[in-house]
């Protein structure tokens, strides 16, 4: 897990949170900037507009009540189901609402961790705050003179938004065709490999190979030593195979050798 050292760097034209764990390993976060956010909020609040229409409309429809006892629950409604919308969305989608998913956006702990429910009623709370005097104008001057771009609610809750740029499935022959596997000579081995690695082992083997360069020199030594290890530890392949071969190579052979047979589609 973070133990909570991060600095913030800029990379093109977008602004990075470097986050590094107890273990050593460094990896990056790409943050929402107030422009972007604005738009996802303006998507919400269309969402949030059309939800209250369409309760107060059947609330008419089902009951025949005065103008002003009508205005007043309009108000209170319109309340409960802004503030809800954003709990119950951030809470039930993991950090998003449908605003955040249409722009790749995305609440995390300022840790990098999952969010807990606390900390999505406080940022959720705080946001009339934000909105005033008129558009997200305290939010966004919090965003534009905020290190991380946190608006107030962000700060009080220890949350950031991030952006997750849309990324292609993997071309699983292209990471690893034209390296030699020397795990091929031994079918019988390869057979017990793809039995016994889960989905997931296998899963985010591909992934550490995928994002490999975005880690640094040290990083990425010891992401691919922890999987060569476990990968060891549950099929014993011939000493004499395993000489001069990195963990990095050993992991690519591993993910190989599950997806060659089709097992990676299976899965």
């Amino acid at each position: 897990m973070p133990d909570g050292k991060r600095r913030w760097t800029i990379k093109g034209r977008f602004q990075m949170l470097n986050i590094r764990t107890p273990e050593g390993v460094v990896f990056s976060l790409m943050l929402g900037g107030p422009v972007v956010r604005l738009l996802a909020w303006l998507v919400d609040a269309a969402a949030i507009t059309l939800i209250a229409g369409v309760v107060q409309t059947g609330l008419t429809m089902a009951f025949l009540v005065s103008s002003d006892m009508m205005m007043a629950l309009g108000i209170l409604l319109t309340f409960a189901i802004t503030l809800g919308y954003g709990i119950f969305f951030e809470w039930r989608w993991n950090g998003q609402t449908i605003g955040k998913r249409l722009l790749r956006l995305r609440v995390v702990d300022e840790g990098g961790r999952r969010l807990h429910f606390s900390q999505v009623v406080v940022r959720n709370l705080l946001r009339f705050v934000d909105v005033l005097p008129l558009m997200y104008m305290v939010g966004g001057i919090s965003c534009l003179v905020s290190a991380r771009s946190q608006r107030l609610g962000d700060l009080a809750a220890g949350t950031i938004v991030i952006r997750q740029p849309k990324i292609g499935a993997p071309d699983v022959k292209e990471i690893t065709g034209g390296k030699y596997n020397s795990f091929s000579e031994y079918p019988y081995l390869e057979a017990r490999l793809r039995a016994v690695v889960t989905p997931r082992e296998v899963s985010l083997a591909l992934s550490a190979l995928v994002r490999r360069n975005d880690f640094d020199d040290a990083s990425r030594l010891h992401i691919f030593q922890v999987f060569a290890e476990h990968f060891q530890s549950q099929v014993q392949f011939p000493d004499e195979l395993l000489e001069g071969i990195s963990d990095e190579q050993y992991v690519r052979n591993v993910v190989s050798s599950v997806y060659r047979s089709g097992g990676g589609d299976r899965r």
